[in-house]
């Protein structure tokens, strides 16, 4: 759980987040950012396309005494996309915050990655972005309002394993959040990203420790970070929260890693 307690520093806010379920049990960064928002005294709409997942967030945060709803839908879908909005702002009058955690990712360099998934990968982790901003623009400057992007360290860094789609659709993922914050600024609305480094989340364990031992899977991810451990969702939640709360309006346009410090260790000057 999140060792922060309630200050309601989105209190009355409406949230759409995108990717607010979970693959597994456990906190991953769009479930625990969807319950942060909710325990801070927002309304949250969870999208996701396991109506599973995006029901039991959404359970959780109602069993806590929060308000929230599900939003069943594939993102890569311009249609479904806006009907997501139409969504938050049938269910709860407007929108203040669209949180975009959706992304996958297929192991491959250049040359033996197919096209197949190139395409696959852009149509989840950036086209879909752009439907779903496209949509929720003309109602977030109604009040003025926030984005915000999760995005990766390894579209800033190269990792250890060639994840060549992956890396730069996120790249331009955090591209199209500055294109955003810089036409939007005088209409009240802002454009953040978050670029989580080696977190601890149910995804990982699904997709990358895959190993019987799934514990020297992340004793090894964890020695590679200064702060000699992984994070978890909830600190990619925090800083998301942080980035769409009024403590930071007068911030736009920024990746914000969240990493333990592997960014400052590796010597990027990017973010």
């Amino acid at each position: 759980m999140s060792e922060t307690g309630q200050t309601g520093r989105v209190a009355g806010k409406r949230v759409l987040v995108i990717g607010g379920g979970s693959v597994s049990p456990g906190w991953g960064n769009g479930k625990a950012a969807a319950v942060l928002y909710a325990r801070e005294g927002a309304k949250v709409l969870v999208v996701d396309r396991s109506d599973v997942a995006a029901n039991a967030t959404a359970e959780l945060i109602r069993d806590e005494g929060g308000t929230a709803a599900a939003f069943i839908g594939d993102m890569t879908d311009p249609e479904v996309a806006k009907a997501s909005v139409t969504s938050a702002v049938d269910a709860y009058g407007g929108l203040d915050i669209l949180h975009y955690n959706i992304g996958i990712s297929t192991r491959g360099g250049i040359a033996d990655t197919t096209l197949e998934d190139w395409r696959k990968v852009f149509a989840v982790n950036l086209d879909a972005a752009f439907h779903v901003t496209r949509a929720a623009l003309p109602v977030l400057e109604q009040g003025g309002g926030a984005i915000v992007y999760i995005t990766t360290l390894a579209a800033h860094l190269n990792g250890p394993y060639a994840y060549v789609g992956y890396e730069t659709s996120k790249a331009a993922l955090s591209r199209l959040s500055r294109s955003v914050a810089a036409e939007y600024a005088a209409r009240g609305v802002r454009s953040n990203t978050v670029a989580p480094g080696m977190i601890d989340t149910p995804h990982v364990h699904a997709h990358v420790a895959t190993s019987s031992d799934g514990a020297a899977v992340a004793q090894a991810r964890a020695a590679q970070v200064p702060m000699k451990r992984q994070g978890t969702g909830w600190d990619v939640a925090e800083a998301a929260l942080f980035l769409a709360s009024d403590a930071a309006g007068f911030i736009t346009g920024v990746d914000l890693p969240v990493d333990g410090g592997m960014s400052i260790l590796m010597g990027n000057a990017a973010l």
